[in-house]
């Protein structure tokens, strides 16, 4: 197991007007499961790339265990990379594929066959060995992708969104297995995805990137409940937290619309001290509870989502500053019906704070 280390890490593609990872400065444990998340175009599959060298770095460095790697080549990093469109060979049965990097690095027969079959086996393919990837539907391709990067048995592994290509039922049992086969091996691994959902199941951290800046790297539960701005805060989660911007501060609470919300005392004088009057606020969509009309905020349904064990309705709210988007968690059971104006409550103490000028987290002491 090797320990991985972005060093102010920079890459500038050839006419960009900003650089697609900008000084990242991150370190990834030995034996750990980090996932990278954001948006399209924020850096993350660059950041995995010039990992794997295969984009150059402009400047700061990049260290696998105690080997600065800055500029070696992908072959002589000892790296395994496991690709969007599993990369298979058409015209080689599933062993010669898994097999195919082992017989290049002149690794001996017999050897290669032990390591393919031990993947096989811990991938539930030894019954595919002998066929072609045609004859293997898009989740067992997957697992020859998966199997050729373990024989090589490298440092560490890089994953760019390699479960884009399969149906959503295909997706949540290999993420499943995906991050059960990386507990079980232990190699340093580092996972690039559009899906917050997918990061937030499968890492032991989870680092977000926005236009190649990274904005917070923690543990997945410490980010949901403590994201350190309000990119964050609208990203991970899903349905996304509503976030209601130029919220007046009261006395003892926040001016919503016409109603008043009450909030803890500490978050109050947080938000007065390290702000000008008005803030970002936060609310979860299991935050909100159901109201007797008149005590909570009005909201007039639009659709309501009904997704079994849950259901979520998707709302407006009007403010002085327009009309307001709201998600909240209701009863699957007793859902309300489109065009009824029900009140919502809001548990103050799951409420998050953000400034209104920077959109920063407001520390609370």
């Amino acid at each position: 197991m090797s320990k991985v280390l972005y060093r102010k890490a920079t890459r500038i593609y050839p006419g960009g007007t900003r650089p697609a990872v900008n000084a990242l400065e991150l370190e990834i444990r030995a034996g750990e499961f980090l996932v990278l998340v954001g948006p399209s175009g924020c850096g993350k599959s660059t950041a995995l790339r010039m990992l794997a060298g295969l984009e150059d770095i402009d400047s700061g460095s990049i260290h696998i265990g105690e080997r600065d790697v800055t500029h070696l080549p992908p072959k002589d990093r000892d790296i395994a990379m496991v690709f969007q469109n599993y990369a298979l060979y058409p015209h080689m049965t599933v062993a010669e594929n898994m097999g195919f990097a082992l017989k290049i690095a002149g690794t001996a027969r017999e050897e290669i066959q032990k390591r393919v079959n031990e993947a096989a086996k811990i991938l539930g393919l030894e019954e595919y060995l002998e066929r072609k990837p045609k004859a293997l539907s898009g989740g067992q391709r997957q697992r020859v992708a998966m199997g050729r990067a373990i024989v090589r048995q490298p440092k560490v592994f890089l994953m760019d969104e390699p479960l884009s290509n399969l149906d959503a039922k295909l997706r949540v049992q290999t993420r499943t297995q995906i991050a059960s086969l990386q507990r079980r091996l232990g190699v340093t691994t580092v996972y690039v995805t559009h899906d917050q959902v997918e990061a937030m199941t499968m890492g032991d951290r989870v680092a977000v990137l926005k236009d190649g800046v990274l904005q917070q790297c923690d543990a997945p539960r410490a980010m949901y409940d403590r994201p350190v701005n309000v990119f964050v805060a609208g990203f991970i989660g899903s349905p996304a937290m509503n976030l209601l911007e130029k919220i007046p501060l009261e006395e003892s609470s926040v001016r919503v619309g016409s109603h008043s919300l009450a909030l803890p005392a500490k978050a109050l004088a947080a938000a007065k001290t390290q702000n000008d009057g008005e803030i970002t606020l936060g609310i979860r969509p299991e935050s909100f509870e159901m109201a007797t009309s008149g005590s909570g905020l009005p909201i007039t349904v639009n659709v309501v989502e009904e997704l079994g064990a849950d259901a979520f309705l998707y709302g407006s709210l009007e403010l002085p500053s327009g009309s307001q988007d709201i998600v909240a968690r209701v009863d699957a059971r007793k859902p309300p019906r489109r065009g009824e104006v029900v009140h919502l409550s809001v548990r103050a103490e799951e409420t998050h704070l953000f400034s209104g000028k920077t959109g920063e987290r407001l520390a609370i002491a």
